[in-house]
């Protein structure tokens, strides 16, 4: 049995400890395209929040395993569902840091499973992030657990307050994957093909990482120490090369977004909403 909810819910994986450099920071940032100096250049270096996501896998090189209390599936089975992260202060750019996950929800969606793990890192005891994220396991449902919620993202009526436009790189998933994620739907072609797909696509993150990116530079006046919470749905596939177009709804703590693939008819990426500190 692939999964097993009583084991799985609730269950705390062993703490974490993991450090990063300068270096780690000017990495993922230029893995996102992320070129300007205050991104690239170690004097007034500012770390994107999104950073805090992939920090604890920085120096996994192996491709990552779906092997939990009670979860076991296959790599190929999965997709990254949903992605969030709140921090309580700005990312130092260098430091040593525990993370401590626990499996906080596993859902039975008929065929597939949705798995729900929620995260919280500190230094030396003094809270500095939370993360949340949900993997989508197709074929791994039927397992007679709880459905969960079943929530459906409806865009602001009106125009949006901003339209920011984001290129990618044909090349984007093998700079990205030097980031931790070594998952070869991301750069195998017969991999990808298998899992369904027509080539290697963009990984997820990395998405989320760049549209932040482009808030942050349009609306946020560049300063990342103003974003403070980032919430995504992964709703469908970017491909290395194609350009993403995100719409930004404003308010004056909570804003949300709608990202998608203009060169797909508009195709589906991300949903998901943020909240800054006022300028």
């Amino acid at each position: 049995m692939p999964i097993d909810p009583d084991r799985a819910i609730g269950a705390e994986l062993p703490p974490v400890e993991f450090s990063w450099t300068e270096s780690d920071v000017l990495l993922y940032h230029l893995a996102l395209g992320a070129t300007e100096l205050r991104y690239a250049y170690e004097p007034g270096l500012r770390v994107l929040p999104t950073f805090g996501v992939v920090a604890p896998t920085l120096r996994m090189t192996a491709p990552p395993t779906v092997s939990y209390p009670g979860v076991d599936l296959d790599l190929g089975q999965v997709l990254h569902g949903e992605q969030s992260i709140s921090l309580r202060r700005p990312i130092p750019v260098a430091g040593t840091a525990r993370l401590v996950t626990r499996i906080a929800a596993v859902y039975d969606k008929g065929e597939s499973a949705v798995i729900v793990q929620e995260s919280t890192v500190d230094i030396d005891d003094d809270p500095l992030f939370t993360t949340r994220s949900s993997i989508f396991a197709r074929g791994a449902g039927g397992f007679g657990g709880d459905r969960g919620p079943s929530s459906r993202f409806t865009a602001p009526s009106g125009d949006p307050d901003a339209v920011l436009d984001t290129p990618t790189l044909p090349q984007q998933a093998l700079l990205y994957r030097l980031c931790g994620d070594r998952n070869p739907l991301h750069a195998d072609p017969a991999f990808a093909a298998e899992a369904g797909f027509p080539s290697p696509i963009l990984h997820g993150l990395c998405t989320y990482g760049m549209v932040a990116k482009s808030v942050v530079d349009s609306a946020l006046d560049g300063d990342p120490d103003r974003l403070v919470s980032f919430s995504a749905r992964f709703t469908g596939v970017l491909y290395p090369g194609e350009p993403v177009r995100t719409r930004l709804w404003r308010s004056p703590v909570d804003w949300v977004f709608v990202t998608t693939a203009p060169d797909r008819a508009e195709a589906p990426v991300l949903t998901g909403s943020l909240t800054a500190l006022a300028a």
